[in-house]
């Protein structure tokens, strides 16, 4: 019986070490990010990192303290069916940690933040997200996740000889009894993360003003746990102000249609070709490599139109900046409005708006819109037609989210030239996604590669639109869905991870300029409609660039944070661990970013 009792604590204990062991393996994985950090650094992540490590040992030995519990009154103590299933249920848990472990691994070089339910949304559809991930990746993290399996099988393997299930006398079964009881009640305190008011929370882990060296501490086990525990009501997380007092904060930023605005076209109803460029940032758009430029032809058509160059996409995921920049609508920090059709159909829209104006309404796509509910969401809330992979039958390869932009680039203008006036029509395109398989090679680094490629077709779009009839009355907008990590190792929560461009062209533009107001692609809604004489009240987070009455300022969000970036500076602010984590701090930036974050939710949970 003793040995039984010693099993117990000795699979509590290897069950955090086992959990220890993976800081120091993340912070070898990404030594670029820890070069800066000195022993105390490291250790700091391993020591405070132990207090969520034992909470999750305290949910894996929990099951095993009840079966022992249990066994202890059966005849020889349950026999080797009380280890069997120990040593099953151990085996199935050490490949549940490592699987979340290597996902952990993998996940971070892109999102920035610890595996958490963010993933849910994209494993609901496994074909597309692991369009995502080069093969060359996958084997790597395969790999990683059965060694550390491996090793996991190993050290378990080890302590469960020391399992003996066996008969005893009524006295010492009892006196076992009461030990296994104290241990359920100490493992419950493990579980629950001490004896104060505050239980076991991610927020346990953080001790630096460096946010990577929190994430490292991370137990990738237990964010996912607690942010499942969440799901569907990550609101009740943001509520800074008292409701009034949000709705005034959020009221204080809005726009008063009558007062007037700088015209910026000499048409009141173009023709408006929307261009949502995957990932294209101003960090890669910018980008110069030996001298030549990533997207030559972007730079030279921002001298021809309207380029602004201060504007921040709201999130970091095509799904979240394409209902911010078609209905208004901020980027959630944990999931995704798009993923709820009945939510996504009450949002106002560009499409339906331009609609109630006699607009035709087009949408295209060389990939699945069914991915992230996106067809969905566009046919609710305003388009007449979508084309993408599933509607066309091209005589060309596709990748692996579908055909390149080169393809789809033919397929959007051979759309526009089949409708009358006046169109909408938009165009997300594909090809600068991972893993960048695209048919030309210009530079040696794939995803900038992509972007030069892309770059290359959208400037083939716009020069055959310059030779049609209808140019002189056509605005074209190119704007990013979101940004890209670049230079690689920009965090999440950077403002730079967030900046992106946005030039309107074509004939219907009164002069080419630059606009360096601060926005947020949120704002494009209401600065278009504006300038079309086209209400905009329906676009309740929405504000208009030309407008210099109200607070101009982006605005984005990133995992249980938000930035706020204008003229003076950058705030960030990180929700986890409840403080700014920038240089600078601005408590009107903090005033705003809680009150849209907050109002955000108020507003999903009202729809």
């Amino acid at each position: 019986m003793l040995y039984n009792l010693l099993f117990l604590a000795l699979l509590f204990a290897t069950t955090v070490i086992l959990g220890a062991i993976q800081k120091p393996l993340f912070l070898i994985w990404y030594h670029t990010l820890a070069s800066g950090c000195d022993a105390a650094d490291f250790a700091g992540v391993v020591a405070n990192g132990l207090k969520l490590d034992i909470t999750i040992a305290g949910y894996i030995t929990a099951l095993p303290l009840l079966i022992m519990l249990v066994a202890l009154w059966l005849p020889n103590g349950g026999g080797k069916a009380t280890k069997r299933i120990i040593r099953v249920y151990l085996y199935v848990m050490a490949a549940i940690v490592a699987v979340l472990f290597a996902g952990n691994l993998s996940l971070y070089g892109y999102w920035s933040f610890p595996l958490d339910g963010s993933v849910m949304q994209y494993l609901a559809d496994p074909k597309h997200a692991a369009a995502s991930v080069p093969v060359g990746e996958a084997i790597a993290y395969s790999t990683i996740a059965l060694l550390y399996f491996a090793f996991e099988v190993w050290i378990y393997s080890l302590t469960l000889r020391l399992l003996r299930p066996c008969s005893a006398k009524l006295a010492v079964k009892f006196g076992v009894a009461c030990a296994l009881l104290l241990a359920i009640g100490l493992d419950f305190l493990a579980i629950r993360g001490g004896t104060t008011t505050a239980t076991a929370n991610v927020s346990k882990v953080y001790f630096s003003g460096n946010m990577f060296l929190n994430h490292a501490a991370v137990n990738p086990t237990f964010s996912l746990l607690s942010s499942l525990s969440k799901r569907g009501a990550e609101g009740a997380d943001y509520h800074f102000f008292e409701d009034e007092q949000c709705a005034e904060i959020v009221a204080s930023l809005r726009d008063s249609e009558a007062v007037g605005q700088e015209s910026l076209l000499r048409s009141s109803r173009p023709d408006i070709i929307l261009i949502l460029a995957e990932s294209f940032g101003r960090s890669t758009a910018d980008a110069v490599v030996n001298g030549e430029a990533v997207a030559p032809n972007f730079q030279r058509l921002k001298k021809e139109g309207i380029y602004f160059e201060n504007i921040y996409a709201s999130s970091f995921r095509t799904d979240r900046g394409t209902a911010a920049t078609l209905s208004g609508f901020p980027a959630q920090t944990k999931s995704s409005i798009m993923k709820s059709p009945a939510k996504s159909r009450h949002l106002a829209s560009i499409a339906r708006s331009l609609r109630r104006e006699g607009y035709t309404t087009r949408f295209i796509h060389g990939g699945d819109l069914n991915f992230t509910n996106m067809a969905s969401y566009l046919y609710s809330t305003g388009y007449d037609h979508l084309t993408d992979l599933k509607s066309l039958d091209k005589d060309a390869p596709t990748g692996k989210w579908g055909y390149d932009d080169e393809v789809m680039a033919e397929v959007f203008l051979e759309d526009i030239e089949e409708v009358q006036s006046p169109l909408f029509s938009t165009w997300l395109t594909l090809s600068s996604h991972e893993p960048f398989d695209v048919p030309e090679h210009h530079f040696d680094d794939p995803m900038l590669n992509s972007m030069w490629f892309v770059d290359k077709q959208i400037a083939r779009v716009v020069a055959s639109l310059k030779e049609s009839s209808r140019w002189d009355n056509t605005l074209v907008i190119i704007i990013a869905d979101h940004a890209y990590p670049y230079p690689y190792g920009v965090a999440n929560s950077s403002p730079e991870r967030h900046h992106i461009p946005m030039l309107w062209l074509g004939g219907a533009i009164a002069q080419s300029r630059t606009i360096a107001t601060y926005a947020s692609q949120t704002d494009i809604a209401a600065t278009l409609l504006a300038q079309l004489g086209i209400t905009h009240d329906d676009f309740p987070f929405s504000r208009n660039i030309m407008k210099s009455s109200t607070p101009h300022f982006g605005y984005y969000v990133f995992n249980n944070g938000f930035g706020v970036v204008d003229e003076r500076g950058s705030t960030i602010f990180d929700c986890t661990s409840g403080r700014t984590i920038s240089q600078f701090e601005s408590a009107q930036h903090i005033d705003y970013g809680k009150a849209l974050l907050q109002a955000t939710y108020r507003t999903i949970e009202a729809l």
